[in-house]
C-alpha cells in the first residue's frame, strides 16, 4: 500500500515539474491522476494492483522523459522549454561522416 501512495506522490511531483507555469495542464493532469487512483482505490487483486502500478510508473517515466513545454511567443512561433531531464540522453550530432577502415 505504501508503494501506491509513493507512486501517487511521484506522479504529482512529476506533473508539477513537467507542466510548470501551465495552469491548465497542471489542473488537467491533477484531475486525471486523482481520478485514476480514486477509480481503482477499492482494487484488491494483487495482480491487478501490480498492473496498475506498472502503468502509473510508465506514465511517470513518459512524462518525465518525453514531454516538453512549448510557449506561444506569437501567432506562429512556439518557444520550447526543455528541462534538464530531457537533455541527458541526447547524443551529439556529427555532420561529418566517419571513414571506415
Amino acid at each position: 500500500m505504501g508503494s501506491v501512495l509513493q507512486l501517487f506522490k511521484t506522479l504529482h511531483r512529476t506533473r508539477q515539474q513537467v507542466f510548470k507555469s501551465d495552469v491548465r495542464a497542471l489542473e488537467a493532469a491533477r484531475i486525471k491522476i486523482n481520478e485514476e487512483f480514486k477509480n481503482n482505490k477499492s482494487e484488491t487483486s494483487p495482480k491487478k494492483i501490480e498492473e496498475l502500478m506498472k502503468i502509473g510508473s510508465d506514465v511517470e517515466l513518459l512524462l518525465r522523459t518525453s514531454v516538453i513545454q512549448g510557449i506561444h511567443t506569437d501567432h506562429n512561433t512556439l518557444k520550447l522549454v526543455p528541462r534538464k531531464d530531457l537533455l541527458v540522453e541526447n547524443v551529439p550530432y556529427c555532420d561529418a561522416p566517419t571513414q571506415k577502415q
